[in-house]
């Protein structure tokens, strides 16, 4: 058992590594390469990031472990919450709160959180017949979230425009780097893809072999696939005080965060419930 355990946080911190060091890097350089709004470059950040809780999910679901995964998701929403608000506090930007915008943000990412925890508390079965509804929902977010930044950012997306288009000049139009960054994410994608697979392996035995609960697997899941999140929420508010202009920053991270676990719940869990569906 022990062996196993050592398997299992050697894979799972392998794939943090990865996606903190590489995946998250080499997606931020190809995002600014072709000169996207901080909002994008969030969003982009927010697929990134994500990738640890979409192999951990599927793999669960194809090992049969389903109430790992909806575990996993919970933990995963609630921390990538606190560890936004810790980067917001530690950043000194708490004034972004009054831009409605972010506002309505909040309001969504609280949902991510609050649906997971309906689940679990109302012990309602993970089946085919949620998926449409995650689905309908994942496109009922992105729209809300697309027309309040519409209306509610046009001030701050005309003053940065300028900034944006000048911080991009140095590589405009550099197909090779282009090229080459799309590359490593391809590789990338196939070692998270063969690290996924053992992580599996693991998963297995220590849930039907030494009987360790799903829930417990779940939540530690959760805390070792968020880590990426923490990161990225510190580098883009880092990233655009260093440009004197905190509400970009806030704008990236926010839309990190809430493209994260909207993806976590709505995306990524209708993946693992269709996998265990064939399974």
């Amino acid at each position: 058992m022990f062996l196993e355990i050592i398997k299992f946080v050697l894979y799972a911190g392998l794939i943090v590594l990865i996606a903190k060091y590489v995946l998250v890097v080499t997606l931020r350089r190809l995002a600014e390469n072709l000169n996207l709004k901080p909002k994008t470059v969030g969003n982009i950040a927010g697929y990134a990031t994500s990738v640890p809780e979409l192999l951990t999910i599927s793999i669960s679901s194809l090992n049969g472990l389903i109430s790992t995964t909806i575990f996993n998701v919970i933990s995963s929403n609630i921390i990538n919450f606190i560890q936004y608000m810790v980067s917001i506090v530690m950043n000194k930007n708490r004034r972004a709160f009054t831009n409605q915008a972010i506002r309505v943000d909040m309001v969504l990412v609280l949902i991510t959180i609050v649906i997971p925890s309906i689940i679990v508390g109302k012990k309602i079965e993970m089946n085919l017949l949620i998926v449409p509804a995650f689905l309908i929902l994942y496109v009922l977010f992105q729209y809300i979230n697309h027309n309040a930044h519409k209306l509610y950012l046009k001030k701050e997306d005309k003053q940065l425009a300028k900034q944006i288009e000048e911080e991009g000049k140095r590589e405009n139009g550099n197909t090779r780097k282009t090229l080459l960054y799309i590359s490593i994410l391809i590789v990338t994608g196939i070692l998270l893809y063969v690290i996924g697979e053992l992580l599996g392996d693991t998963l297995q035995q220590l849930c039907n072999r030494f009987n360790i609960s799903q829930v417990v697997i779940g939540i530690l899941l959760g805390f070792i696939t968020s880590i990426p999140e923490l990161i990225t929420f510190f580098e883009a508010q880092k990233h655009h005080k260093q440009a004197n202009d905190d509400m970009l920053g806030v704008v990236e991270a926010t839309n990190n965060l809430l493209t994260s676990n909207v993806l976590n719940l709505f995306v990524i869990q209708s993946i693992g419930i269709v996998l265990y569906g064939i399974v």
